[in-house]
């Protein structure tokens, strides 16, 4: 396919691809010792709308690991999940 709008970028990028990874956060999800399992699930499955396998998957990630990237999207999209996931005791942030 040809790439005939691709003024500026990278080989391959049209100007959207770019533009849409310029407003992608990703919220991060960090282990503790206090949540558990469940409630990391619960909180996942209600607040980022992740489905119960994909969220007991995040929390064993974020157990093993230490962090794991629970969603990805624009930051007006994101924050207000990130704060009710806060009040819920979880350890969130967003990165760019």
């Amino acid at each position: 396919m040809s790439n005939t709008n691709n003024t500026q970028g990278l080989p391959g990028e049209n100007s959207c691809t770019i533009e849409k990874k310029s407003d992608n956060y990703t919220m991060l999800l960090y282990n503790d010792d206090y949540n558990t399992f469940d409630h990391v699930i619960d909180c996942l499955v209600s607040v980022c709308d992740h489905d119960s396998i994909q969220a007991e998957q995040c929390a064993y990630i974020v157990h093993y690991t230490g962090k794991c990237d629970i969603k990805q999207g624009s930051f007006s999209e994101l924050k207000p999940m990130k704060e009710k996931l806060i009040e819920s005791g979880l350890s969130v942030v967003l990165e760019k």
